[in-house]
């Protein structure tokens, strides 16, 4: 009875049960396909990272004495669908049974259990063994509660997991440090340099031009910097432990135009493909954290231990608790379209020309940026989510809709009308300059609302609680600008609505 087993690219986990012993009678696959190249139009290093990475897998899959097919994007067999490639491979080795890991994304889950109705052998799902949750744990915590609050269910992973607990309580008395995770880096703390790796992937790249698979973003080099299989991983946490985490709480929301990542540890394209586990990674920071306790604070910790089992795993639960309709979720009704200058990085606005820079240059932004630049600003000029969403899928590294969807059509625009987040997370120029030093060079100045040369982000805001009061003016959260807004004169909203007007209507020229 032959086996024929499937492996996403993004199920690279070679600590998964199913490689702990090879077997004769079982064969692997996977698939480099213009299906996943296609569905959005992805930044050229997410493809080669991909691409990449997979083929590392396999070839640590046949170093272990396991059956490997594998299609390369332009190998003859590979039919680049993946009803066509298994149909071929079904058939090639008389394959009697199929089995699959439960894929992340909805699209490939609902392929998947189509594909299994139309064959006529057995077939069986099997777990990722990755996630500290399964699909349903967070809806079935959250069963019969009004709100999905994230910071309850992280509470419940604390407890369950028994992470920076003491008895029931949290380690520290607290159990949440967020006050203390927003400080202004102004270079106080040396940043050590960037730790990367010298993949050589020309072959790739020949491969994906070869393949016409079309791109966006930038990659001038023939070796790829991102970890690509476990032992990179791991030496990619090793070094986050031992260089970054000191800082990591202290400046995880500081921005920098002289500094791309700051103390961020940047493992999440390696924990998005499997490579690594987010029980390694809080296995690895906690034993480091109780052998430096005397040097590395708690609030560093909590602060990266929330955005693990906290944001992440609570993101996962929400997307499988709320598609698929969540996908068509727009609370707020934008429909404007997404200004040119993200693919491009051509703009005047100093903190959007270094976010979308960084994006276009590496594939890759910190949270922040992504949450508090680019995802205001989008919010703020009320561009369609549907944009919003394909350029974040398509423009980092560590973008799989299961986290990329909830972040952005949630938590960075509200589409869903507060079902993740508990506000809209829109800002004026205030707030950018509280935690960067992008206004300091920027074209627009940050004290002005309506003059030529007012920072865009001032008028866009006042415009967008005006434009939006029938959604969020019984917001708790917003009661206070609200207040401010109605204390406004008319005539001075009037002029601020104008501009802000103008500036929809002409995004490209700022």
């Amino acid at each position: 009875m032959k086996t024929l087993r499937l492996i996403l690219g993004d199920q690279l986990n070679i600590k998964h049960s199913w490689f702990n012993n090879p077997e004769n009678n079982v064969i692997y696959c996977l698939f480099e396909m213009k299906q996943e190249t296609e569905y959005v139009t992805h930044h050229i290093q997410k493809v080669i990272g991909f691409f990449t990475s997979m083929r590392k897998f396999h070839s640590d899959l046949k170093k272990l004495g396991h059956q490997v097919e594998y299609f390369k994007i332009n190998d003859i067999p590979n039919k680049q669908h993946l009803n066509e490639n298994l149909s071929f491979l079904i058939k090639k080795h008389n394959i009697q049974n199929f089995e699959y890991i439960l894929p992340d994304e909805y699209r490939l889950d609902e392929q998947l259990k189509k594909i299994c109705e139309t064959l006529s052998i057995s077939t069986k799902a099997v777990s990722a063994e990755h996630f500290y949750t399964d699909r349903e744990e967070l809806s079935q915590f959250f069963k019969g509660k009004k709100q999905y609050l994230m910071e309850n269910f992280y509470r419940y992973m604390r407890r369950k997991h028994n992470i920076l607990m003491i008895a029931d309580q949290p380690e520290g008395g607290k159990w949440n440090y967020d006050q203390s995770n927003r400080n202004k880096w102004t270079g106080q703390e040396a940043i050590p340099p960037l730790k990367s790796f010298n993949n050589e992937v020309s072959e790739i790249i020949e491969n994906i031009q070869t393949a016409n698979i079309k791109t966006i973003g930038h990659f001038n080099d023939d070796e790829f910097s991102y970890p690509i299989d476990r032992k990179q991983a791991l030496a990619q946490l090793k070094y986050f432990c031992e260089h970054l985490l000191i800082h990591f709480g202290d400046y995880q929301d500081a921005m920098h135009t002289e500094e791309r990542n700051l103390f961020h540890s940047r493992l999440s394209f390696a924990m998005n493909l499997k490579l690594i586990s987010p029980k390694d990674v809080l296995k690895t920071v906690l034993n480091y954290y109780r052998t430096k306790k005397n040097d590395i604070d708690i609030s560093q910790v909590e602060g990266f231990i929330r955005q693990i089992i906290g944001w992440r795993e609570y993101m996962r639960g929400m997307y499988w608790a709320l598609m698929p309709d969540y996908k068509n979720e727009n609370a707020l009704n934008n429909r404007n379209k997404l200004a040119d200058f993200f693919w491009t990085g051509n703009t005047k606005m100093n903190c959007l020309k270094h976010s979308i820079n960084n994006s276009l240059d590496t594939s890759y932004a910190h949270h922040i940026q992504r949450l508090m630049i680019t995802g205001s600003y989008t919010l703020l000029t009320q561009t369609n989510p549907d944009e919003v969403d394909a350029w974040y899928l398509g423009i980092y590294i560590d973008a799989i809709e299961w986290v990329q969807l909830t972040n952005t059509r949630g938590m960075s625009q509200y589409a869903d009308g507060g079902k993740i987040a508990t506000k809209p997370y829109v800002s004026s120029a205030a707030y950018i300059n509280k935690m960067s030093n992008y206004c300091n060079s920027c074209h627009y100045n940050k004290n002005k609302k309506i003059e030529d040369d007012a920072c865009p982000f001032n008028s866009l805001y006042w415009n967008f609680l005006d434009d939006k009061r029938s959604y969020l003016q019984n917001n708790f959260r917003m009661g206070m600008m609200y207040k401010l807004l109605d204390k406004m004169d008319r005539n001075d909203l009037m002029r601020i609505k104008e501009k802000a007007n103008h500036i929809i209507e002409n995004q490209n020229e700022y």
